[in-house]
């Protein structure tokens, strides 16, 4: 099996390779640890272009509300935080909102406005978690089935116990496993 294998991949491209390689390990493993890699990577490319927009240049910001506040008040404070994009402008804005009603009020709302928005920016990173503990996993019980196929047959051949079909049977089954780590190094 392995020099076919390897006589195969030198005349084949890389993705027919790789298409080999999802057929012998099972189209359902490979199948669920794919879909895994999919909604893994989408949600991890969806929270690196949020987190990208989110971030504010902050010492920028200050500055600009600092000069607001000494020239024209809280409400040019309260428009430089409108038009600034970022979870650090609204911070400041519900801050500034809250001015006439103490500094205790102001922190209290600084700070659950804080946590409102630290929740969205965590938002998804549990489905990554999932999704990376998971494709190992699928990986693994694709290896013990396919260990316990391989034992399976060789008792069905009873004395005529062939070398290459246990060796077929454990490489198939470590194929899932590759891919299951692949999958999980990658998360």
């Amino acid at each position: 099996v392995t020099q076919t294998v390897q006589e195969s991949s030198q005349n084949q491209g890389f993705h027919q390779m790789i298409k080999n390689y999802f057929i012998q390990g099972g189209a359902g493993f490979m199948a669920s640890i794919l879909l895994c890699l999919i909604l893994g990577l989408a949600i991890s490319i969806e929270r690196t272009l949020y987190l990208n927009l989110s971030a504010t240049n902050t010492k920028k910001l200050l500055n600009k509300l600092e000069t607001a506040l000494e020239s024209k008040g809280i409400e040019e404070a309260k428009e430089v935080c409108t038009t600034t994009r970022g979870p650090v402008a609204s911070i400041f804005f519900q801050g500034l909102t809250r001015y006439n009603e103490g500094l205790d009020m102001v922190e209290k709302s600084v700070v659950s406005y804080g946590g409102v928005l630290m929740g969205r920016l965590e938002s998804g990173l549990s489905w990554i978690s999932l999704f990376i503990a998971t494709a190992p996993m699928l990986g693994f019980l694709g290896t013990v089935i396919g260990m316990v196929q391989s034992f399976y047959n060789m008792e069905q051949a009873g004395n005529n116990i062939d070398v290459s079909m246990m060796s077929g049977g454990i490489y198939t089954a470590l194929i899932t496993t590759v891919a299951g780590l692949i999958v999980g190094i990658l998360g």
